[in-house]
């Protein structure tokens, strides 16, 4: 059982929704990144979603994608990023982290190298955008004989025949992306949300957290009562870019948990 097998496992007990936060490594500098990951859990944060700083995020939007350009400016790359949550590990042993990003800084390290060193820094699952099932050998699948959670996106195009493919390889939880389109580009809407996540639990027995279009606390509450959790990316990045204190983007990530939790 990984991190994330055992966290959605206590939410559940407990009767509680996950809330997940993206934030971007390096942004805007290592220490100034570090310092806002490492208050995560303590805002009330079930599982940190670290995105890996990339040249062309294309499933991002500007948010996100000014937000990996600061990181890059900054010196920040994949070896940085696993550096970032092996310190994040040093005082926190327990709270998940999945590393979300592209293929490519994998490819160019190796996947053997890469899982080796991602397992060392406490990594616990991976999203990676742009491999889709057909490329499962090529790390999906090593991935989870590393013991890291490989999991994966479902949207509002993906049909039934498109979503079996999907879950076959799929562990951890389920991303559902609640709109068409990029990150930040449009609000989730719980109605729509709904039948969505139940056809994909029911396809594939697995939690369903929902992103995309999830900016407040009142719409994190709304979407997590017809999920297993929401993630909240972009809202927290925007906090970061305005140049918010630590203290500051910290209390805003504690209104949108307290709606997730409260749901």
């Amino acid at each position: 059982m990984t991190r994330i097998d055992a966290k959605f496992a206590d939410l559940k007990a407990q009767g509680k929704k996950a809330f997940v936060s993206y934030v971007m490594a390096g942004d805007p500098d290592f220490d100034r990144s570090l310092e806002v990951v490492r208050g995560l859990p303590s805002a009330g944060v079930d599982i940190i979603e670290l995105g890996l700083p990339f040249t062309d995020p294309m499933a991002d939007g500007e948010t996100i994608q000014l937000a990996g350009q600061r990181a890059l400016d900054g010196g920040m790359t994949l070896l940085r990023t696993l550096e970032l949550a092996a310190e994040f590990r040093k005082e926190d042993e327990t709270t998940p982290i999945v590393m979300m990003g592209y293929y490519n800084p994998i490819y160019s390290m190796g996947v053997d190298a890469f899982l080796k060193a991602a397992k060392a820094a406490g990594i616990d699952g991976l999203i990676v955008v742009d491999l889709p099932p057909e490329e499962d050998e090529e790390l999906c699948i090593p991935a989870q004989a590393a013991g890291l959670n490989f999991i994966r996106l479902a949207t509002p195009t993906t049909d039934d025949k498109r979503l079996a493919r999907v879950a076959q390889n799929t562990s951890g939880f389920v991303y559902y992306v609640s709109i068409t389109g990029i990150t930040g580009a449009a609000e989730a809407q719980a109605a729509d949300v709904s039948p969505a996540v139940e056809r994909i639990q029911n396809a594939t027995g697995l939690p369903v957290v929902v992103g995309f279009g999830v900016n407040t606390p009142e719409k994190s509450h709304a979407i997590a009562q017809v999920a297993d959790g929401v993630v909240v990316g972009s809202a927290i990045v925007s906090q970061i870019a305005a140049g918010k204190s630590t203290a500051d983007v910290l209390a805003f990530v504690k209104t949108l948990t307290d709606g997730a939790h409260s749901a």
